[in-house]
Protein backbone atom coordinates (compact mmCIF):
# COMPACT_ATOMS: atom_id res chain seq x y z
CA UNK A 1 0.00 0.00 0.00
CA UNK A 2 3.48 2.32 0.49
CA UNK A 3 4.75 1.94 -2.49
CA UNK A 4 1.21 2.40 -4.11
CA UNK A 5 0.38 5.60 -2.40
CA UNK A 6 4.25 6.47 -2.79
CA UNK A 7 3.84 5.95 -7.16
CA UNK A 8 0.65 8.28 -6.96
CA UNK A 9 2.26 10.96 -4.89
CA UNK A 10 5.64 10.79 -7.11
CA UNK A 11 2.63 10.97 -10.48
CA UNK A 12 1.14 13.79 -8.95
CA UNK A 13 4.45 16.18 -8.36
CA UNK A 14 5.50 15.08 -11.65
CA UNK A 15 2.36 16.28 -13.26
CA UNK A 16 2.38 19.28 -11.57
CA UNK A 17 5.53 19.77 -11.92
CA UNK A 18 4.50 19.56 -15.69
CA UNK A 19 1.80 21.83 -14.75
CA UNK A 20 3.75 24.49 -13.97
CA UNK A 21 6.33 24.58 -16.41
CA UNK A 22 3.57 24.49 -19.47
CA UNK A 23 1.46 27.65 -17.38
CA UNK A 24 4.78 29.42 -17.13
CA UNK A 25 5.29 29.18 -20.76
CA UNK A 26 1.73 29.86 -21.95
CA UNK A 27 2.05 32.86 -20.09
CA UNK A 28 5.12 34.29 -21.82
CA UNK A 29 3.81 33.08 -25.07
CA UNK A 30 0.68 35.18 -23.80
CA UNK A 31 2.44 37.99 -22.60
CA UNK A 32 3.81 38.64 -26.14
CA UNK A 33 0.03 37.73 -27.91
CA UNK A 34 -1.51 40.01 -29.73
CA UNK A 35 -5.38 39.99 -28.23
CA UNK A 36 -7.60 39.24 -31.74
CA UNK A 37 -11.13 39.16 -31.62
CA UNK A 38 -12.47 36.57 -33.57
CA UNK A 39 -16.25 36.60 -34.90
CA UNK A 40 -15.60 33.28 -37.49
CA UNK A 41 -15.65 32.49 -40.55
CA UNK A 42 -12.46 34.71 -40.76
CA UNK A 43 -14.02 37.63 -39.71
CA UNK A 44 -11.11 38.90 -36.98
CA UNK A 45 -10.60 42.53 -35.79
CA UNK A 46 -6.35 42.75 -35.57
CA UNK A 47 -5.26 45.27 -32.86
CA UNK A 48 -2.34 45.19 -34.66
CA UNK A 49 -3.16 45.51 -38.71
CA UNK A 50 -5.44 48.00 -39.24
CA UNK A 51 -5.24 46.86 -43.00
CA UNK A 52 -6.28 43.28 -41.82
CA UNK A 53 -8.92 44.29 -39.86
CA UNK A 54 -10.28 46.75 -42.35
CA UNK A 55 -9.76 43.64 -45.08
CA UNK A 56 -11.85 41.80 -43.20
CA UNK A 57 -14.82 43.73 -42.42
CA UNK A 58 -14.76 44.39 -46.29
CA UNK A 59 -14.62 40.41 -47.11
CA UNK A 60 -15.26 38.12 -44.71
CA UNK A 61 -17.37 39.56 -41.96
CA UNK A 62 -21.34 39.04 -42.03
CA UNK A 63 -24.19 42.47 -41.71
CA UNK A 64 -24.79 40.65 -38.42
CA UNK A 65 -21.00 40.05 -37.55
CA UNK A 66 -20.29 43.83 -38.13
CA UNK A 67 -23.82 45.02 -36.03
CA UNK A 68 -22.32 42.60 -33.67
CA UNK A 69 -18.84 44.44 -33.86
CA UNK A 70 -20.10 47.98 -33.33
CA UNK A 71 -22.86 46.84 -30.50
CA UNK A 72 -19.27 45.03 -28.96
CA UNK A 73 -16.84 48.26 -29.47
CA UNK A 74 -16.91 51.20 -26.84
CA UNK A 75 -17.14 54.74 -28.55
CA UNK A 76 -13.42 55.00 -28.17
CA UNK A 77 -11.19 57.89 -28.86
CA UNK A 78 -12.71 60.72 -31.37
CA UNK A 79 -10.38 60.59 -34.70
CA UNK A 80 -8.87 63.54 -35.43
CA UNK A 81 -6.84 64.24 -38.15
CA UNK A 82 -6.64 63.05 -42.14
CA UNK A 83 -8.59 59.19 -42.00
CA UNK A 84 -8.79 56.73 -45.15
CA UNK A 85 -12.32 55.65 -45.70
CA UNK A 86 -13.75 52.63 -47.04
CA UNK A 87 -17.39 51.16 -47.84
CA UNK A 88 -18.55 48.08 -46.09
CA UNK A 89 -21.82 47.53 -47.27
CA UNK A 90 -23.73 47.48 -49.64
CA UNK A 91 -20.95 45.47 -51.25
CA UNK A 92 -21.53 46.27 -54.74
CA UNK A 93 -20.69 50.34 -53.91
CA UNK A 94 -16.92 49.03 -52.53
CA UNK A 95 -16.07 49.28 -56.02
CA UNK A 96 -17.19 52.83 -57.22
CA UNK A 97 -17.57 54.85 -54.29
CA UNK A 98 -13.52 55.35 -54.19
CA UNK A 99 -14.33 57.41 -57.15
CA UNK A 100 -16.35 59.58 -54.71
CA UNK A 101 -15.42 59.80 -51.45
CA UNK A 102 -11.89 58.50 -50.16
CA UNK A 103 -12.23 59.27 -46.34
CA UNK A 104 -12.58 62.14 -43.84
CA UNK A 105 -10.28 65.71 -42.48
CA UNK A 106 -11.25 65.45 -38.55
CA UNK A 107 -10.93 68.91 -36.46
CA UNK A 108 -11.42 67.66 -33.27
CA UNK A 109 -10.66 67.52 -29.73
CA UNK A 110 -11.03 65.29 -26.97
CA UNK A 111 -14.55 65.99 -26.47
CA UNK A 112 -14.95 66.41 -30.69
CA UNK A 113 -14.83 69.51 -33.22
CA UNK A 114 -15.82 68.78 -36.89
CA UNK A 115 -14.97 67.08 -40.11
CA UNK A 116 -14.82 67.32 -43.87
CA UNK A 117 -15.36 64.87 -46.00
CA UNK A 118 -12.64 64.07 -48.74
CA UNK A 119 -14.31 63.61 -51.97
CA UNK A 120 -13.30 62.36 -54.71
CA UNK A 121 -9.71 60.88 -55.58
CA UNK A 122 -8.57 64.18 -55.06
CA UNK A 123 -9.37 64.77 -51.61
CA UNK A 124 -10.66 67.96 -51.94
CA UNK A 125 -12.55 68.56 -48.84
CA UNK A 126 -16.40 68.88 -48.40
CA UNK A 127 -19.45 68.08 -46.88
CA UNK A 128 -18.79 69.55 -42.79
CA UNK A 129 -20.32 67.47 -40.10
CA UNK A 130 -20.68 68.15 -36.31
CA UNK A 131 -18.52 65.80 -34.66
CA UNK A 132 -19.98 64.97 -30.76
CA UNK A 133 -20.99 62.03 -27.98
CA UNK A 134 -24.17 60.97 -28.68
CA UNK A 135 -26.44 57.86 -28.26
CA UNK A 136 -26.31 55.36 -30.89
CA UNK A 137 -29.20 55.01 -33.50
CA UNK A 138 -28.38 51.09 -33.10
CA UNK A 139 -28.39 50.26 -29.95
CA UNK A 140 -28.60 53.54 -28.00
CA UNK A 141 -24.69 52.87 -26.18
CA UNK A 142 -22.64 56.13 -26.29
CA UNK A 143 -20.98 56.81 -30.17
CA UNK A 144 -19.50 60.06 -31.82
CA UNK A 145 -22.28 61.21 -33.87
CA UNK A 146 -21.24 62.59 -37.02
CA UNK A 147 -23.95 65.78 -37.95
CA UNK A 148 -24.22 66.97 -41.12
CA UNK A 149 -27.11 69.30 -40.26
CA UNK A 150 -24.61 72.34 -41.23
CA UNK A 151 -24.10 70.74 -44.68
CA UNK A 152 -25.85 70.21 -47.83
CA UNK A 153 -27.47 67.00 -46.65
CA UNK A 154 -28.83 67.82 -43.50
CA UNK A 155 -30.67 64.52 -43.31
CA UNK A 156 -27.58 62.60 -43.29
CA UNK A 157 -25.92 61.18 -40.02
CA UNK A 158 -23.52 59.27 -39.32
CA UNK A 159 -22.43 57.29 -35.98
CA UNK A 160 -18.93 55.37 -35.45
CA UNK A 161 -16.70 53.85 -33.08
CA UNK A 162 -13.50 52.49 -32.45
CA UNK A 163 -13.66 48.66 -33.30
CA UNK A 164 -9.38 48.31 -33.10
CA UNK A 165 -6.86 51.43 -32.15
CA UNK A 166 -6.72 53.62 -35.35
CA UNK A 167 -9.99 52.02 -36.52
CA UNK A 168 -13.34 53.17 -36.37
CA UNK A 169 -16.46 51.35 -37.85
CA UNK A 170 -20.33 52.82 -37.91
CA UNK A 171 -23.63 53.65 -40.35
CA UNK A 172 -24.62 56.64 -42.51
CA UNK A 173 -28.28 57.04 -41.71
CA UNK A 174 -31.11 59.27 -43.58
CA UNK A 175 -33.32 60.93 -40.73
CA UNK A 176 -36.31 62.38 -43.15
CA UNK A 177 -37.80 59.47 -42.83
CA UNK A 178 -40.42 58.44 -40.27
CA UNK A 179 -38.02 56.15 -38.25
CA UNK A 180 -34.04 56.40 -39.69
CA UNK A 181 -32.76 54.17 -42.51
CA UNK A 182 -29.49 52.81 -42.93
CA UNK A 183 -28.00 54.05 -45.78
CA UNK A 184 -24.37 51.90 -45.83
CA UNK A 185 -21.96 51.00 -43.21
CA UNK A 186 -17.86 52.56 -43.38
CA UNK A 187 -14.64 52.00 -41.79
CA UNK A 188 -12.23 55.04 -41.77
CA UNK A 189 -8.69 54.52 -40.60
CA UNK A 190 -5.09 56.61 -39.57
CA UNK A 191 -3.34 55.80 -42.82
Amino acid sequence: MDTHRALIVGTLALGLGFSSIFAVSSAAADAGAVDVADYGGGCVLDPENRGATIDSLRLRCSAAQQDAIFHDAPRGAVPMGVKNGWVIRPVEMQTWAPAVWIGKTFYTGPDGGYLQNRITRAGIEGWRADVYTAPAILDGGPTWALNYAPSPTPQIYDEIREITPGVWFGYSWRRDTASPTMLLSFAIATP
